[in-house]
């Protein structure tokens, strides 16, 4: 019982440990180094409006932190969508045909790198508004997690297991859901948590430079009329977000597993 409570204490404290100290250390930042860096006492005065109401509209991007970071999901969870529906099984593909892999490794290694600062001018020519640009620069930048991390878990899959499939004569169908998938399944989930991230933070370049309501939207305004407590504030809440969206994910992932 003792130790319990010695590690669930440990959970709590050291992490606050760790978030006072870097209050500390802005707080000297702010104090010796730069002079345009606010204070966390400044920063909390001038953004507690955006905080304290946080779904309150007063203009298109003079809104509460909470409707920005609402507007910022809505968009990644449509593009995140579309790499998972893309990307999945374009994962099995690679993995079950050598042919296919072959022929497809090279295209995905050299467009696998390219910035979603790249991807997004050949987005607006394609479909020529912002908000199919953004989906499609989100879809292709965070969907190669899935698609590798997928690909390797099927190459993963021990042959006895097909052998197996083979020999009670189950359809194509079944051996998919029956063998494939449930191996497949926690190298998926790797994929999907790395997808999510990325997505997440390509949100964040697409809003800056499309302009669109959202955190990163909301970001690149507060840069340019220079209220860098907004700035320190967006680059919080993108974190936060980040962070609950990675624990959902792993919550997912081991509520499977535990089925």
């Amino acid at each position: 019982m003792k130790e319990r409570t010695r590690v669930d204490a440990s959970t709590f404290v050291l992490p606050l440990i760790g978030v006072l100290l870097i209050l500390a250390l802005w707080s000297v930042s702010s104090a010796t180094w730069s002079k345009n860096l606010p204070s966390p006492l400044k920063t909390w005065q001038v953004s507690k409006p955006f905080v304290l109401a946080p779904f309150e509209k007063r203009g298109e991007l003079d809104q509460g932190i909470g409707r920005f970071a609402w507007y910022s999901l809505w968009l990644v969870a449509q593009g995140y969508a579309m790499a998972l529906l893309v990307g999945t099984p374009l994962g099995f593909l690679l993995g079950r045909s050598k042919l296919f892999s072959k022929g497809l490794d090279p295209i995905i290694q050299v467009l696998r790198p390219v910035s979603p600062l790249a991807w997004l001018p050949l987005g607006l020519v394609l479909f020529e508004k912002s908000r199919p640009a953004a989906l499609f620069t989100i879809a292709i930048c965070s969907m190669w997690p899935t698609v590798l991390n997928t690909a390797m878990g099927v190459r993963s899959i021990p042959q006895d297991y097909l052998n197996v499939a083979r020999v009670l004569q189950l359809s194509p169908a079944k051996t998919f859901f029956k063998v494939l998938l449930p191996a497949t399944l926690p190298y998926m989930f790797t994929g999907f948590r790395l997808s999510l991230g990325i997505a997440w933070l390509v949100i964040v370049a697409v809003e800056m430079l499309t302009g669109s309501p959202g955190v990163g939207g909301f970001l690149w305004q507060e840069y340019n009329s220079l209220i860098y407590e907004h700035i320190i504030l967006c680059i919080l809440t993108i974190g936060i977000v980040g962070f609950i969206l990675d624990r959902l994910m792993n919550m997912v992932e081991q509520r499977l597993k535990a089925t």
